[in-house]
């Protein structure tokens, strides 16, 4: 839900191309969502306004300190016996980890809606040799199969409704080998931080941006809004997501045939406490 969050969608390509299978959750379609405009493009919510400055609106989410603990960890998954290390990431986007897991020497294949975020990442060096599915990562398929499917920085929000969510671990059981792993990063709903009769959460103000949450309890639904002022005036863009609760998500797992493996605060897999506000979770598939 922080910087521009991650979005999902349907086409494929062989391993080093692209391919596209229609979408099944398609944004336009999702459940209403109190009065705010839905988009109408198919990249979603991360077209090209969005994709042209992703990387510098999340150059946080891009430092080796971030994503280096995450590589070792899916690199680390990715090892099974008797299989050949081969990674999926649901919400491939630009690249930040794929591109970094490939060099790691784990093959990686992406799924994702956005056709103008898969282009940047196309653009960077290696890029060309991640194979990508445009499509929605709920449901499209990619060909062949994984020792690791993994969806990070809050991803699993993009999708709206609770079926979507549950289908998104049914699709990345169907392509794991027995014994893979599905791997989720997902902040923890900031409820705790809503005094009674407010409904919005600021995670970002400063001079020139300011960034808040707002949620519906009622729905677990919830919309990040960013406000940027460039030369005197200032853009509202605004993106909705279904939170989830990691007990929740152990249940989607079960659904799906997998069981939770581990849950930690973080790719450095300190504990996860009743303090922690994200978590890094572990299913293995039976």
């Amino acid at each position: 839900m922080r910087a521009e969050g991650r979005d999902h969608g349907n086409v494929q390509t062989p391993d080093d191309d692209v391919k596209t299978q229609a979408p099944d959750h398609d944004v336009k379609t999702q459940a209403p969502d109190h009065g705010y405009a839905t988009v109408d493009d198919p990249d979603g919510y991360f077209g090209e306004a969005v994709a042209a400055h992703y990387d510098e609106t999340s150059a946080e989410m891009f430092a080796p300190e971030t994503v280096d603990p995450a590589v070792a960890l899916i690199a680390e998954l990715a090892e099974l016996p008797g299989h050949k290390p081969r990674a999926l990431e649901f919400g491939v986007g630009t690249g930040r980890i794929a591109l970094p897991l490939a060099r790691a020497g784990v093959p990686v294949h992406g799924i994702d809606m956005s056709r103008a975020m898969v282009e940047r990442m196309r653009a960077k060096p290696g890029g060309d040799a991640i194979g990508v599915t445009i499509g929605d990562f709920a449901t499209a398929r990619a060909d062949g199969e994984f020792t690791v499917a993994y969806l990070v920085f809050n991803t699993i929000n993009n999708l709206l409704t609770q079926d979507a969510q549950v289908d998104c671990f049914l699709n990345a059981a169907a392509h794991l080998v027995p014994g893979g792993h599905f791997v989720i990063e997902v902040g923890v709903p900031a409820l705790r931080s809503l005094p009674p009769g407010q409904d919005a959460v600021p995670f970002h103000v400063g001079p020139d941006r300011l960034g808040f949450d707002t949620y519906d309890v009622a729905t677990q639904r919830m919309r990040s809004h960013h406000v940027r002022v460039v030369d005197g005036r200032a853009t509202h863009l605004s993106i909705p997501f279904r939170y989830v609760w990691p007990a929740e998500l152990d249940l989607m797992a079960r659904l799906a045939g997998m069981r939770l493996r581990d849950r930690w605060e973080d790719w450095d897999r300190r504990p996860f406490t009743s303090d922690s506000t994200r978590h890094v979770s572990v299913w293995e598939k039976d």
